[in-house]
Protein backbone atom coordinates (compact mmCIF):
# COMPACT_ATOMS: atom_id res chain seq x y z
CA UNK A 1 0.00 0.00 0.00
CA UNK A 2 1.32 3.44 -0.77
CA UNK A 3 -0.43 6.98 0.03
CA UNK A 4 0.37 9.61 -1.36
CA UNK A 5 -0.65 13.34 -1.20
CA UNK A 6 -1.40 15.40 -4.01
CA UNK A 7 -1.84 19.43 -5.22
CA UNK A 8 -3.24 18.52 -9.24
CA UNK A 9 -1.84 21.46 -11.38
CA UNK A 10 -5.27 21.26 -12.86
CA UNK A 11 -6.83 23.25 -9.64
CA UNK A 12 -6.29 26.28 -7.80
CA UNK A 13 -3.97 25.71 -4.95
CA UNK A 14 -5.63 24.95 -1.72
CA UNK A 15 -5.91 27.93 0.52
CA UNK A 16 -4.31 26.38 3.95
CA UNK A 17 -1.67 24.04 4.84
CA UNK A 18 -3.48 20.75 3.39
CA UNK A 19 -3.20 18.82 0.28
CA UNK A 20 -6.65 18.47 -2.27
CA UNK A 21 -6.23 14.73 -2.35
CA UNK A 22 -4.68 11.70 -0.49
CA UNK A 23 -4.67 8.85 -2.94
CA UNK A 24 -4.18 5.44 -1.62
CA UNK A 25 -2.91 2.78 -3.97
CA UNK A 26 -4.12 -0.65 -3.54
CA UNK A 27 -2.52 -3.14 -6.15
CA UNK A 28 -5.27 -2.84 -9.02
CA UNK A 29 -6.44 0.67 -8.36
CA UNK A 30 -6.54 3.45 -5.70
CA UNK A 31 -8.77 4.93 -3.69
CA UNK A 32 -9.13 9.08 -3.67
CA UNK A 33 -9.92 10.68 -0.34
CA UNK A 34 -10.99 14.31 -1.25
CA UNK A 35 -10.74 17.23 0.89
CA UNK A 36 -13.90 19.55 0.77
CA UNK A 37 -13.92 21.91 -2.07
CA UNK A 38 -15.44 25.26 -2.73
CA UNK A 39 -15.95 27.16 -5.43
CA UNK A 40 -13.45 29.25 -6.52
CA UNK A 41 -11.84 30.43 -9.70
CA UNK A 42 -8.18 29.59 -11.13
CA UNK A 43 -6.97 32.64 -9.19
CA UNK A 44 -8.77 31.38 -6.04
CA UNK A 45 -11.29 33.97 -5.46
CA UNK A 46 -14.93 32.89 -4.72
CA UNK A 47 -17.91 32.41 -7.40
CA UNK A 48 -20.96 33.89 -7.70
CA UNK A 49 -21.23 34.94 -3.97
CA UNK A 50 -24.22 33.21 -2.73
CA UNK A 51 -25.56 31.35 -5.92
CA UNK A 52 -25.83 27.85 -4.98
CA UNK A 53 -25.97 26.78 -8.82
CA UNK A 54 -22.97 27.93 -9.93
CA UNK A 55 -21.28 27.21 -7.25
CA UNK A 56 -22.25 23.50 -7.38
CA UNK A 57 -21.15 23.35 -10.61
CA UNK A 58 -17.60 25.01 -10.07
CA UNK A 59 -17.34 22.43 -7.38
CA UNK A 60 -17.78 19.77 -9.08
CA UNK A 61 -15.59 20.91 -11.85
CA UNK A 62 -12.66 21.22 -9.68
CA UNK A 63 -13.52 17.74 -8.06
CA UNK A 64 -13.52 16.50 -11.90
CA UNK A 65 -10.07 18.67 -12.77
CA UNK A 66 -8.89 16.75 -9.23
CA UNK A 67 -10.11 13.11 -10.03
CA UNK A 68 -8.64 13.57 -13.75
CA UNK A 69 -5.40 13.90 -12.57
CA UNK A 70 -5.74 10.52 -11.09
CA UNK A 71 -7.45 8.95 -13.97
CA UNK A 72 -10.88 8.89 -12.37
CA UNK A 73 -14.03 10.60 -13.57
CA UNK A 74 -17.27 11.08 -11.53
CA UNK A 75 -18.36 7.46 -12.28
CA UNK A 76 -15.92 6.35 -9.87
CA UNK A 77 -17.27 8.40 -6.76
CA UNK A 78 -18.62 6.62 -4.23
CA UNK A 79 -19.97 8.92 -1.35
CA UNK A 80 -20.42 12.55 -1.11
CA UNK A 81 -20.26 14.61 1.80
CA UNK A 82 -21.95 18.21 1.28
CA UNK A 83 -21.80 20.72 3.73
CA UNK A 84 -24.62 23.38 2.79
CA UNK A 85 -25.19 27.12 4.53
CA UNK A 86 -28.93 26.76 4.09
CA UNK A 87 -30.86 23.80 3.69
CA UNK A 88 -33.62 25.77 1.69
CA UNK A 89 -30.70 25.38 -1.29
CA UNK A 90 -31.02 21.63 -1.12
CA UNK A 91 -33.58 21.91 -4.42
CA UNK A 92 -31.20 23.50 -6.68
CA UNK A 93 -27.52 21.68 -5.41
CA UNK A 94 -30.13 18.44 -5.97
CA UNK A 95 -31.00 19.40 -9.67
CA UNK A 96 -27.01 19.94 -10.50
CA UNK A 97 -26.61 16.30 -8.68
CA UNK A 98 -28.89 14.62 -11.17
CA UNK A 99 -27.28 16.06 -13.96
CA UNK A 100 -23.88 14.99 -13.17
CA UNK A 101 -25.36 11.70 -11.85
CA UNK A 102 -28.37 10.81 -13.43
CA UNK A 103 -28.13 6.85 -12.85
CA UNK A 104 -26.45 5.32 -9.78
CA UNK A 105 -25.72 8.37 -7.48
CA UNK A 106 -23.29 7.75 -5.01
CA UNK A 107 -23.64 7.24 -1.53
CA UNK A 108 -24.06 10.64 0.25
CA UNK A 109 -24.46 12.78 3.35
CA UNK A 110 -25.73 16.17 3.57
CA UNK A 111 -25.55 18.99 6.57
CA UNK A 112 -26.50 22.52 7.13
CA UNK A 113 -23.65 24.24 8.62
CA UNK A 114 -23.55 27.96 10.08
CA UNK A 115 -21.39 28.85 7.74
CA UNK A 116 -18.57 27.94 5.74
CA UNK A 117 -14.66 29.57 6.03
CA UNK A 118 -15.12 32.04 3.31
CA UNK A 119 -18.30 34.66 3.33
CA UNK A 120 -20.36 33.90 0.34
CA UNK A 121 -19.35 30.43 0.11
CA UNK A 122 -23.26 28.36 0.23
CA UNK A 123 -21.35 25.02 -0.59
CA UNK A 124 -18.61 22.57 0.32
CA UNK A 125 -18.07 19.31 -0.98
CA UNK A 126 -16.07 16.27 -0.39
CA UNK A 127 -15.64 13.16 -2.06
CA UNK A 128 -14.51 9.56 -2.23
CA UNK A 129 -13.53 7.99 -5.37
CA UNK A 130 -12.29 4.31 -6.67
CA UNK A 131 -10.53 4.44 -9.59
CA UNK A 132 -9.54 1.02 -10.77
CA UNK A 133 -6.24 -0.49 -12.82
CA UNK A 134 -4.60 3.53 -12.94
CA UNK A 135 -0.82 4.01 -11.76
CA UNK A 136 0.02 7.83 -10.57
CA UNK A 137 3.55 9.08 -10.48
CA UNK A 138 4.54 11.93 -8.18
CA UNK A 139 7.51 14.30 -10.09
Amino acid sequence: MRITLDNPATVPAPVGPFAHVARVDLGAGALLLLAGQIAVDDSGDLVAPGDMTAQAERVFDLISSILAAHGGTLADVLHIRTFLTDLADLPAYGAVRRRLFPTDPPASTTVEVSALFRPGAVLEVEVTAAVPGTSFMVI
